[in-house]
């Protein structure tokens, strides 16, 4: 089973994004393994990490987004299978944490668990300030508004 990713075909179709696929790998070490979890593009703007929690409920797992870092906790309760005789358990029950650092501007747009597998949606938002906007361009305009504001001066010097 393969535990890594190649993000090299979207580092050649991106500028600017750099930081954003090193932070996703950063989160990404094979030595963490648990729970294990995939990084999907969904599209241009649209990424979805499935983190497989198997056992886990919605009530055992916990989000949380804050500067830069999405953090999954989860915590199964302390249930005693006192009539249960496992000749093999390879279901984990551990509880972990798992945290990946998001580039500027990545908000969670949700979180859904099934089957499974916990998925949770990311959104690049870039804020409307930043994003580029077209300049328009006019035939001698700036040399009209020049010559307006040296004609109101001149008339203000006249009347005064």
């Amino acid at each position: 089973m393969r535990n890594s990713f190649d993000l090299a075909p979207y580092r050649r179709s991106t500028i600017g994004f750099d930081r954003f696929f090193d932070l996703l790998e950063t989160g990404a070490r094979p030595e963490d393994g648990y729970p294990a979890f995939d990084i999907e593009r969904a599209s241009e703007d649209r990424y979805t990490i499935s983190l497989a929690v198997p056992g886990f409920r919605p009530g055992d797992i916990e989000i949380v987004a804050q500067n830069n870092l999405l953090t999954v906790t989860g915590r199964k309760p302390d249930a005693v299978d006192d009539d249960a005789h496992y000749l093999h358990r390879g279901i984990s029950r551990d509880a972990f944490e798992r945290r990946f650092q998001l580039a500027d501007f990545v908000v969670v747009e949700r979180a859904d668990i099934e089957h499974g597998l916990l998925r949770v949606a990311l959104r690049h938002e870039v804020p409307e300030a930043m994003k580029p906007r077209r300049i328009p361009i006019g035939a001698g305009k700036i040399g009209q508004i020049a010559n307006d504001r040296a004609d109101d001066l001149r008339s203000d010097r006249g009347a005064a």
